[in-house]
């Protein structure tokens, strides 16, 4: 009940201008079919195919791209005079790449080559939303936005696979006609978004450049990448433990299923609260309490005697995902210069995604608690390498010391 009063409070505080509700409804609806896809495609890849094996290696092929594809979109929006409308052909072109993919699904090499370039626009679901976020927002409702636009993550992460299962059950090909739809659902939305200045006399190799220096060089972009990808390092791990913490606690590998709903509401619930109440501490402080909740729960699973501590601990990892994230978008938005904006939230998604892709491989050659003792200490590393990071606050928001102009010599300055 308090949660959905956060939700509904937080909702309404941030939606008044018209232009935020339809972006987190565009969000939304892009995020829902995001977490549609994976288990649309691989049920419609084993039953067309025959096997899981080559259900998965499609699946692998749509993502593999998101780490090359998220600095490009990202660098394009950037220079963009229209961004949403970028962001729209992007979502068009990523249905469009699905419906292909389910075309041509019978001749798996053709399928695969499409489903590459296709995760080439897969950005497009996630980091070039939030990027896009401040346009819509004022500055001092951005951290109560960030918090919401977390929430769209776990609320779909909810519907997305319950959905997919649910429809799958009327006909394959019906789930991912639902996801394909839902992305275009999406497109008005995105065509929405602000206008800003275009940027194109910059070199587009230059831009790029700048993205991956800004990320390397400014101290507060390093440590917060590098931070979250060693927590999704042991997110990864996580995912691919669940089938067989299922297994072992609730009777089935198919229901592990089960216990990525409860992290997601677990998710959900803290999102939603602080986006009605944003916490007071930097968010460094925020992710890093995040952090050590989330090495907690991962620990309770991996020495869980029985289901009802497994069901705890599932929750207690879940609530801290969502102040975690939130926290690494405040971060983002505070350190990143306005021109380079949406390609960090980009390059940084993607970087991460390819974190969480490492850590499921690493996951399936390691015995279950030690995979899960693993990924609570991901989590701990992850917060000990942001430690500290917050206390620079000497420059200007969002202008590191790199991109700073010059200061003037005393002699060439003009007299008071």
């Amino acid at each position: 009940m308090i949660t959905a009063s956060s939700l509904c409070y937080a909702f309404y505080m941030l939606t008044r201008n018209g232009s935020a509700a339809v972006y987190f409804a565009g969000a939304l609806s892009a995020r829902t079919a995001d977490e549609m896809s994976a288990p649309a495609l691989l049920l419609l890849g084993m039953a067309v195919l025959g096997s899981e094996r080559p259900a998965s290696l499609l699946f692998a092929a749509l993502t593999v791209a998101s780490a090359v594809g998220g600095p490009l979109l990202g660098a394009l929006m950037d220079r963009a005079a229209r961004p949403g409308l970028l962001l729209a052909l992007a979502l068009g072109g990523y249905a469009a790449g699905l419906a292909l993919v389910t075309t041509v699904l019978g001749q798996l090499g053709i399928a695969m080559t499409v489903a590459v370039f296709t995760g080439l626009l897969a950005p497009s679901l996630s980091g070039a939303w939030t990027a896009r976020l401040a346009d819509v927002l004022p500055e001092r409702l951005l951290g109560r936005g960030h918090s919401l636009d977390a929430a769209t993550y776990n609320v779909a992460a909810l519907a997305g696979p319950a959905a997919a299962g649910l429809i799958t059950g009327v006909g394959t090909y019906w789930a991912m006609a639902a996801t394909i739809g839902l992305l275009l659902l999406a497109v008005p939305a995105a065509l929405t978004l602000p206008r800003q200045q275009a940027r194109a006399s910059v070199a587009f190799t230059a831009d790029l450049k700048a993205g991956f220096v800004a990320i390397v060089r400014a101290r507060g972009l390093r440590r917060v990448t590098v931070a979250s990808m060693v927590a999704f390092l042991g997110t990864g791990m996580l995912i691919v433990s669940c089938p067989p913490l299922g297994e072992r606690y609730l009777g089935g590998a198919g229901r592990g299923g089960l216990l990525l709903s409860l992290l997601a509401a677990g998710a959900m619930v803290t999102a939603t609260v602080a986006a009605r109440w944003p916490p007071r501490r930097q968010p460094e402080s925020v992710f890093t309490i995040a952090a050590v909740g989330i090495a907690f729960g991962l620990a309770g699973l991996a020495v869980a005697p029985n289901a009802s501590v497994l069901v705890v601990a599932a929750l207690l990892a879940g609530a801290g995902e969502g102040p975690q994230l939130a926290a690494v978008f405040d971060i983002r938005h505070r350190e990143a210069p306005a021109r380079l904006r949406g390609q960090v939230f980009t390059t940084g998604a993607s970087l991460k995604i390819t974190a969480g892709a490492v850590g499921a491989a690493l996951a399936g050659s390691l015995p279950l608690t030690f995979a899960l003792g693993f990924a609570a200490a991901t989590q701990l590393l992850a917060a000990a390498l942001l430690i500290g990071s917050g206390r620079e606050r000497a420059r200007p928001r969002g202008t590191p010391r790199y991109l700073r102009r010059p200061r003037r010599s005393t002699s060439d300055s003009c007299p008071r």
